[in-house]
This record gives structure tokens, C-alpha cells and sequence, in this order.
């Protein structure tokens, strides 16, 4: 009798570790499947992030915050240049408040309307570009500026293009 509960016993046990072994070797191949699968999903990422910052340094060559020669030119004119960026951006920015027609943008707006710089970008340490609108009409500014002698911003308009109208 004692011997028949050992067989039992150890048939049982045989079972038990047959089924654990199986139930253990299917978990650890999904287990491998899914890490495959986040292995090519984690590659597949990494590629894009590195098409990412490619585009990103292509779309930030012209750019006055990572130009240092224009940095340097103004560094060594005793500028800060974190804070004259902003200088140089406010100051466009508030040729929007003026009264009338825009002295830069040299295209009337339709009555009630006022054309407004909206975005403003520093290529270098002489050029911007710059886009307007009065909500219904747009277009794009290339202008110089400068500092002058006695600390003033002199903005030159070299070139506008105003978009056409389409209904």
C-alpha cells in the first residue's frame, strides 16, 4: 500500500513538473516573442529619432542661436545675445502696435484690418525673415537690421512678397 502511494506520488510529481515545464517554456516564448517585438520596435524608433535630428540640425542651419560666427560678431561687440534676440524680436513685434499702416510691411490691409508681423525668424546677425497677415491676406518679409552707433535697431526691408488671394 505504502509503495502504491509512492508510484501515485510520484506520477503526480512527474506531472506536475511536466506541466509546470511546459506551461514555463510556453510563457518564456511569449516572453521572447514580445522582447523581439519591442527590440524591432525600439530600432524602428531610433531610426526615427535619428531621421528626426537630421531634419532638425537641416531646419535649424540657418538659425542665429546656433550660428557662432553671428553669435562671436556680437560677443565681441560686448552684446549678450540671449537678450538681444528678444530685443530684436520685441522690437518687431511692437512695430505691430503702431497707429496706421505697418512701416515695415509695405502692403495695405483691408479696411478694419491691420497687417501684423507674425512670426519672426533671426538667420544670422544681419537678415530676418518674417511672416504678416491681417487675418485674410499673408505674406513673407526678408529684412537687414542693424545696431547703430547710438544703440538703436535699424530695420531695412529688402525684399516682400504678399501671397495671392484666393477664394
Amino acid at each position: 500500500m505504502k509503495q502504491k502511494i509512492f508510484i501515485y506520488l510520484f506520477v503526480f510529481s512527474i506531472l506536475l513538473i511536466l506541466f509546470q515545464y511546459v506551461n514555463s517554456k510556453r510563457v518564456f516564448e511569449d516572453m521572447n516573442r514580445k522582447l523581439d517585438g519591442y527590440k524591432a520596435q525600439l530600432e524602428r524608433s531610433k531610426d526615427s529619432v535619428l531621421v528626426l535630428q537630421n531634419e532638425n540640425l537641416e531646419l535649424s542651419h540657418f538659425n542665429l542661436e546656433r550660428n557662432e560666427d553671428a553669435i562671436t560678431y556680437f560677443e565681441n561687440k560686448g552684446y549678450n545675445t540671449d537678450e538681444l534676440i528678444s530685443l530684436i524680436k520685441d522690437e518687431l513685434y511692437k512695430l505691430n502696435e503702431t497707429k496706421g499702416e505697418h512701416p515695415i510691411i509695405p502692403y495695405g490691409s483691408e479696411e478694419g484690418r491691420h497687417m501684423m508681423i507674425n512670426t519672426v525668424k533671426l538667420l544670422n546677425h544681419k537678415w530676418i525673415i518674417a511672416d504678416f497677415s491681417d487675418g485674410q491676406f499673408w505674406g513673407e518679409l526678408f529684412l537687414t537690421y542693424e545696431i547703430t552707433q547710438e544703440q538703436q535697431l535699424k530695420f531695412n526691408l529688402v525684399e516682400s512678397f504678399l501671397y495671392p488671394f484666393n477664394q
